[in-house]
Parts: C-alpha cells; sequence; structure tokens
C-alpha cells in the first residue's frame, strides 16, 4: 500500500499540522453585520480534520469590507465570536489561521458601513461589477487614492487585526496579497499608478506589501505569518504587465529575508485563469526557504506529486471542502469524493450548502 506524504506531520512556522491537506480561504458570506456566527462555528468544525484551515478573507478594517456579509476581525464583538470558531477547532485537534483580506477598491458604498471610504493605491476603477444585497448587481466605483497618512493607517490596522487574531485564539495569520485586492492593487503597475514611493518601480510598488509583513511579523511573530500571492492571475481586473516574473522574484527574495513561516501561491486556471507558469513556482521555491503552499486544482494523486518533487510542502483544497468536510478521511480511505456541489449557494445567507453537506457513510 502506498504512503503518502501528503498524510505525515509538518510544522508551518511554529504551527504543528497532523496533515498537509490544507483548506484553502473560501469567502462564503455567512457573517451577518460582518460578525461571525454560530453557524460559521459548525462549518469550521465540521473541517477540523485538514491539517490547517485558512478561513475566509476578513477584513482588518471597516474600510476593507467590501462583500457583503464578510467577517471583520476589528471589533470585541467579533473577536469573541472568531473565539468561538478557534476553540471549536482546537478541541476537534485542528488548527486554524485568519486571513486578512482587505478588499481595496474591490467594493461598493452599498456594502459599506457608514462612515467608511474605498480606498486604491490609485484612483483607477476597476472593471466588472459586485453583488450588493439591496441592490444586486452594481459596478465597481473609482476608489479615493491613498495619500500617506492613509498607508499608514492602513499598515497600523493590519497589526491590529493581526494581535487580534492571536486574543481570538488563532494560531497565526495569512495576507492576502492575491486575487485583486489591496495588497495585490499596490503591486500591479495596472491599478498602481503613483510616482511617490510606493510606485512607478519594482521595488517602489511592492514597498507597501513589503512594510505591511514586516510590521505584522514584527507584532506578532514571524513564525505566525504566511501571505498569499497569485501571479499570473486576473481576478477583480488584474490584467497581466511585462514585469511579473520580476516583480515576485524580487517580493520573495525580500520575503525570505523577513522569515516569514510561508507563502501561499495559487492558480486559478482549473476555474478557467491562465496558469501559473511553472517557472515563476520554481523562482519563489528557489529563493523562500521556508514554508510553500501550493493551492488551484489538485487532487490527491497531483497533491501528493507537488510534496514529493519538493515544489511544496503542503497543498490547499477550497471547493472539495465545501462539499466534502470529511475530505481527508475520503482521501485518507479512498473514499468517493461527493460530486454534490450547488455553486448557486456559495455565497448566500443561510445552512444552505454550507453546513447542510453531510460526511462519508461506508
Amino acid at each position: 500500500m502506498k504512503k503518502y506524504q501528503l498524510f505525515t506531520p509538518e510544522n508551518i512556522g511554529s504551527i504543528e499540522l497532523q496533515n498537509r491537506i490544507v483548506m484553502a480561504p473560501m469567502t462564503r458570506c455567512r457573517a451577518i453585520k460582518h460578525i461571525p456566527t454560530d453557524m460559521m462555528v459548525d462549518y469550521y468544525k465540521q473541517r477540523s480534520n485538514a491539517g490547517l484551515i485558512i478561513t475566509e478573507g476578513t477584513s482588518p478594517s471597516p474600510n476593507g469590507l467590501g462583500y457583503a456579509r464578510i467577517p471583520g476581525i476589528f471589533s470585541e464583538q467579533q473577536v469573541s465570536h472568531w473565539k468561538k470558531i478557534t476553540t471549536a477547532v482546537h478541541e476537534n485537534g485542528g488548527r486554524i489561521i485568519v486571513q486578512l483580506m482587505h478588499s481595496g477598491r474591490i467594493s461598493h458604498p452599498l456594502n459599506m458601513p457608514e462612515g467608511t471610504e474605498i480606498f486604491g493605491p490609485s484612483a483607477i476603477k476597476a472593471a466588472g461589477q459586485m453583488w450588493t444585497d439591496q441592490k444586486e448587481l452594481q459596478d465597481f466605483v473609482v476608489p479615493k487614492e491613498m495619500n500617506l497618512q492613509d498607508i499608514i493607517h492602513a499598515k497600523t490596522e493590519y497589526v491590529s487585526a493581526a494581535q487580534n487574531a492571536l486574543f481570538a485564539g488563532f494560531d497565526g495569520i495569512e495576507l492576502h496579497g492575491a486575487n485583486g485586492y489591496l495588497l495585490e492593487e499596490f503591486l500591479s503597475p495596472v491599478s498602481n499608478v503613483r510616482n511617490d514611493d510606493y510606485g512607478g518601480t519594482i521595488e517602489n510598488r511592492c514597498r507597501f506589501v513589503i512594510e505591511v509583513v514586516t510590521a505584522v511579523a514584527t507584532a506578532i511573530g514571524k513564525e505566525k505569518t504566511g501571505i498569499r500571492f497569485s501571479p499570473y492571475g486576473v481576478a477583480s481586473d488584474m490584467p497581466h504587465y511585462p514585469e511579473i516574473d520580476e516583480t515576485y522574484d524580487y517580493l520573495s527574495k525580500e520575503l525570505n529575508k523577513i522569515g516569514i513561516a510561508y507563502i501561499h501561491l495559487v492558480d486559478h486556471s482549473a476555474m478557467g485563469a491562465p496558469a501559473v507558469p511553472l517557472e515563476i513556482k520554481k523562482t519563489i521555491r528557489k529563493n523562500f526557504r521556508n514554508k510553500i503552499i501550493l493551492c488551484g486544482g489538485f487532487d490527491k494523486e497531483s497533491a501528493e506529486a507537488a510534496i514529493v518533487s519538493g515544489l511544496a510542502d503542503a497543498v490547499a483544497f477550497g471547493r472539495p471542502f465545501i462539499n466534502n468536510p470529511d475530505l481527508v478521511e475520503r482521501f485518507k480511505n479512498d473514499w468517493p469524493l461527493s460530486q454534490n456541489l450547488n455553486a448557486d449557494l456559495f455565497y448566500t445567507a443561510d445552512e444552505k450548502g454550507y453546513t447542510d453537506y453531510p460526511a462519508y457513510k461506508s
């Protein structure tokens, strides 16, 4: 019988994983008034056999709440409700970190609390629309270009949210530097046309990301800090640009100097986006000495191959965890995966298509 490395323990920074199967962050829009709910406790507890759970994108700031019903981790009430979730996962033997996602320009005023602003590195509107509960699909708006005070304030919000995560019992945090949200908006010369120290050259466009990573790692420990990237991704109006490879070559070297726990690379080609070239994955692997998590279209065998090859230390699964809450056990026992996945219920507000997917019955 084949022995799989996928099921062996692994350490990612200070976090001890019981296996190398990671539950990928997935927005599910069940946080009513941006506060985690008891339904979310059940959802994460059901999936705590993963070696590591990375939560849905969670805003570090009222200004980052771009989507309807996404959670935050900037208020005392949010922290106390997240504590219920981390406690349930830990009691079940799991490990869980929160993904800090400031949505930046990917937002709409109808999704935002009173007194907030929609920010971006530059006043450039993203193409496309987003869902609002009040008026359904609406066009994105032109964000306010962040001034230096806004940049400083946003960094402090990331730090405060990371500290709140530890108060809430999380094992660490992941910064969302992918999918066209605020951190990636600074990286791209398409969304960032600044002419100050945060725009222009690759080094300048990476500055905000590196400063946020450094500040968070200093505040909570580099061994509890990771980041997610999507080089070559096109989500949220992120067209390709000539310096993509150079950008992530530079970034991975700088992050290696900081010594954070991991880089999480997502490839959305399984959902129709352009593939992330193998060469950039190899470049990041070469530059970054700590752990690499790969994500995107894997099954058990391809995940095992990525780990055996040394390209990844762990592999994240997204959609398979939605309708297979016991995904790890199904992989271990060669049980079939459920094919019953209702995409219409991904972002609705109740338990249907969320906590009602059954475990396998042999």
